[in-house]
């Protein structure tokens, strides 16, 4: 395992462990108290602040804010009941194809936007 793959695990743990205790505990019991809009529109915030960090071309602060970014979108995860099994296997579907084919192979009833 790579050092990021076992940083993800952890905070993964962490966030499963927090799920149904107390929201005045801690911030994560918070988040996911309040269902999956509150989840979801951090995760959007953060992925803005991702995005002004690169932009700004600081990579000390990218690297905050896209733990910042990690942390969040784990979190919308488990609001969600969508495992990291799940996604890996979305991405493993993924391996060996042209990201242009995949992407034109995709429903378009399914697409955001």
């Amino acid at each position: 395992m790579t050092r990021f793959s076992e940083a993800v695990a952890r905070l993964s743990a962490t966030i499963a462990a927090r799920q149904g205790t107390d929201p005045d505990s801690s911030y994560t019991a918070q988040l996911l108290a309040q269902g999956i809009e509150r989840p979801a529109k951090k995760f959007g915030e953060e992925a803005v602040e991702v995005v002004i960090a690169a932009i700004q071309g600081n990579p000390d602060s990218l690297a905050a804010e896209s733990a910042d970014l990690v942390y969040h979108f784990l979190v919308l995860l488990t609001a969600a009941g969508v495992s990291l099994d799940a996604v890996a296997a979305k991405l493993e579907a993924r391996e060996g194809t042209s990201g242009l084919a995949e992407k034109a192979g995709r429903n378009p009833e399914n697409e955001p936007g």
